[in-house]
């Protein structure tokens, strides 16, 4: 249990936790509501639902639009004029560049960081195609060039079809038939108590995850030391270094979350391992490395891979994709 003692005696009474409308945001924001009265039991913690870019256009493809800032943009402007107190993100979402203003005061356990293949089956009860096992000339449903990339990697003879809108959804469409199977993150399923719909959870050799997939971010003003303090019961020393070292990566490549930029880092004995590569969408051309090195210089050791991969010919890679 955290400790109420810890609090500010000028403490404020309310807050407000922005978040995203769709039904994961919501899980998300409301664990962390449940957190946040657990430290502070008379602290009055409501929900703002607020609807971001990326929530109107959930029918197109983000690749096409660029997916910078797209589902935290207008929750972050509510925090800048003071209408919130923090925001809870997914934070594969997040843009390794914050205003000035604010700051990711908080990262919390973090889930199942994995991939999960989703495989439709005919009748109940019916086990569904594993990766490996599906027929030849599969349609996969994801709107992801990470994902689309490293499966074609693994399997060029795959269809990779477009697959937007909210985890229901595309539950949905893969059971009407429009796909033999689509990928989702696992740890969103996992939240959700759907995981018993997994057929296969892939490897992060086949499929290699986003930057902070299953991580939560949890961002406030800078200048708010009550939220700082309160948020620093929650925060997890361990996902927050393998976050740090994962988005120094990211920023290094200068990628936004449809980039096709994959990363995961671990800690072991203090010990930070962090993976990272840069694929073509095609998934012809995939470029993998990893460094390790002491957990406290997260940031630099996710620099510092990013200029290996880039020195390897993920510049070109990117350069030809966004004309960088």
């Amino acid at each position: 249990m955290t400790r109420a003692a810890s609090i500010p005696t000028t403490s404020r009474s309310s807050l407000v936790i922005g978040t995203r409308g769709s039904r994961l945001a919501i899980w998300q924001a409301e664990w962390i509501q449940a957190r946040l009265h657990e430290i502070a039991p008379t602290l009055t913690v409501t929900l703002q639902r607020i609807k971001t870019s990326g929530d109107k256009i959930l029918d197109v493809p983000l690749a096409k639009i660029g997916g910078k800032g797209l589902f935290v943009k207008e929750i972050e402007e509510a925090l800048l004029q003071g209408e919130i107190d923090l925001a809870v993100h997914s934070m594969k979402d997040v843009p390794t560049v914050l205003p000035d203003a604010l700051e990711l005061l908080c990262v919390p356990a973090r889930e199942d960081a994995r991939d999960a293949l989703i495989s439709r089956k005919e009748r109940e009860g019916e086990v569904g195609w594993t990766l490996d096992r599906l027929p030849p000339g599969a349609r996969i449903g994801t709107s992801s060039l990470r994902r689309q990339s490293q499966l074609l990697h693994h399997r060029p003879d795959l269809k990779i079809e477009m697959l937007r809108g909210n985890v229901e959804t595309r539950l949905r469409k893969l059971q009407q038939g429009d796909y033999e199977a689509i990928v989702l993150a696992a740890a969103g399923l996992r939240r959700m108590g759907w995981d018993g719909e997994v057929t296969e959870y892939l490897s992060f050799e086949v499929s290699l995850p986003a930057i902070g997939q299953g991580a939560l971010a949890i961002e406030g003003r800078r200048d708010d030391e009550f939220v700082r303090t309160l948020l620093s019961e929650l925060d997890d020393p361990t996902a927050h270094a393998t976050v740090t070292a994962e988005r120094g990566l990211l920023h290094r490549l200068q990628g936004g979350c449809q980039v096709p930029i994959a990363g995961h880092a671990t800690i072991e004995r203090d010990r930070l391992s962090l993976v990272g590569l840069v694929a073509s969408p095609d998934g012809t051309t995939l470029i993998r490395d990893a460094v390790s090195g002491s957990a406290s210089d997260a940031r630099a050791l996710g620099i510092r891979l990013g200029d290996r991969l880039l020195a390897a010919g993920a510049d070109a890679i990117l350069r030809e994709l966004y004309g960088r």
